[in-house]
């Protein structure tokens, strides 16, 4: 079993932590209602992906 020869300082230890941090996701502006979206997916507003409605969205 791997067991480590020598202790391991806090500095060290939290410095690979230092990584996990959340970001912020890409968004990109939808074609046809120009509302903010994840890119590669439906957009949630008009239902549109890649030029065709998949999603049929109910009017407001």
């Amino acid at each position: 079993m791997a067991v480590p020869k020598r202790k391991m300082s806090k500095a060290r230890r939290d410095s690979r932590r230092a990584n996990w941090k959340l970001e912020v996701p890409g968004l990109v502006e939808c074609p046809q209602c120009h509302e903010k979206k994840m890119p590669h997916r439906v957009c949630p507003e008009c239902g549109y992906y890649n030029g065709k409605q998949v999603v049929a969205m109910e009017e407001k």
